[in-house]
């Protein structure tokens, strides 16, 4: 039985991942130079996520609509390296999660409606 809801879970959360990529999103925009400096931020900035992962489905859909481009690593796969890198530095595995990486210090980032208010803040 258990494996069962285990199946149902996995498969819903593939379907609802498939059905936000159909969803389009109103990405902003902005002129050239301006892309180029968020663009240049974002990469210090990394998604650790679950692929069918509801709260790491709706942070992607944020980081699609701010129209900025972050790295996602699949944390989801146990003995994984980024599931690892996840436990070993944050000290825990919880996803939707940020690290961020900021004058050679890192800091980690959880909870999706943070993540979005961050993201928020920093570039939309």
């Amino acid at each position: 039985m258990k494996l069962l809801l285990k199946a149902f879970r996995n498969g819903l959360g593939v379907l609802i991942a498939l059905i936000s990529r159909l969803i389009p999103v109103k990405k902003v925009k902005r002129d050239v130079k301006a892309q180029e400096a968020a663009d240049n931020k974002a990469k210090n900035i990394e998604l650790y996520q679950f692929f069918a992962c509801p709260f790491c489905i709706m942070s992607r859909r944020v980081i699609r609509r701010l129209n900025i481009k972050i790295v996602t690593r699949d944390a989801q796969t146990r003995g994984g390296i980024y599931r690892e890198e996840m436990l070993k530095e944050a000290g825990k595995v919880q996803v939707p999660c940020l690290k961020i990486t900021e004058n050679g210090k890192v800091s980690w980032m959880y909870e999706s409606a943070v993540i979005k208010d961050y993201l928020e803040k920093e570039f939309g």
